[in-house]
């Protein structure tokens, strides 16, 4: 065997090891507080673990149920707490972050701050155009999710007139969270919800309610993001994250996001 061999046969070697690894471990699940779940999994890939972390685009809290109890993925994401059924499946959750529910509005409404009351009002249907509410004359696009969306179920539970609130026919269903601020960014009139980032400012007008912004402590709407495993099938790598995930460093990661870290 020459020496060009020996040296290939080398570098086929250490990526193989390399590889190995490298395993993937991803955490599938909910579009809330997706960046910055990404944002503590990268800082993990920078500072520890043989496992590669990647958080994937949304599939919802129900997909993540649905792949981690079905053995399929070691880890997920979820929004909202699981059921007593999902629990005698053998899924834990691990609660990392109090996550606000922010209702935004498309950078040309010109609109900051509105009453809870006059938020029900909008999407309930009841005043359809800016001009009602010092804004410009320009009709308001509802832009809603589906009922059994996390961050809906926490504005139905938490604020003022949500509880039994029709929600207007005159709306767009927004299927992801991201698909909800794509579409307000994108619609002139457009108002949605969805789990509060920082980033949110960058493209969207971010409503404070009732005087207050989402960051508030006395805000009423939060979601709670939780990660959940099977322990049939939580490995060394899923425990290395979730030690992580729950540590002093990510919780830094999460609030600098906008995020009330939790300890489990």
């Amino acid at each position: 065997m020459n020496f060009r061999s020996v040296v290939a046969g080398g570098f086929v070697l250490l990526a193989h090891v390399a590889g190995a690894r490298a395993e993937d471990l991803p955490i599938v699940g909910t579009g809330d507080g997706i960046e910055m779940l990404q944002a503590v999994a990268a800082a993990y890939n920078a500072e520890a673990g043989d496992a590669r972390v990647s958080v994937p685009p949304s599939i919802g809290s129900g997909g993540a149920v649905a792949a981690v109890g079905g053995e399929r993925q070691k880890l997920g994401r979820v929004a909202r707490p699981l059921s007593e059924a999902e629990k005698a499946q053998g899924l834990v959750e691990v609660p990392l972050a109090r996550i606000p529910s922010a209702i935004f509005v498309h950078r040309g409404v010109g609109v900051r701050s509105l009453t809870s009351a006059q938020v029900a009002a909008i999407f309930a249907g009841t005043i359809d155009n800016w001009s009602a509410l010092g804004g410009p004359d320009l009709k308001i696009r509802v832009v809603r999710r589906e009922e059994s969306d996390s961050t809906l179920s926490v504005l139905r539970a938490t604020m003022p007139g949500w509880r039994d609130l029709a929600l207007t026919s005159r709306s767009k269903t927004a299927t992801t969270t991201q698909d909800a601020i794509a579409t307000v960014r994108e619609t002139p009139g457009a108002i949605g919800f969805g789990p509060y980032s920082p980033a949110l400012a960058g493209d969207l007008e971010v409503l404070a309610i009732d005087g207050r912004a989402p960051r508030d402590p006395a805000y009423p709407s939060a979601v709670t993001l939780a990660l959940i495993y099977k322990a049939a099938t939580r490995d060394a790598a899923a425990s290395a994250f979730l030690a992580f995930a729950t540590s002093d460093r990510a919780g830094q990661v999460m609030a600098e996001r906008g995020a009330a870290p939790l300890r489990p």
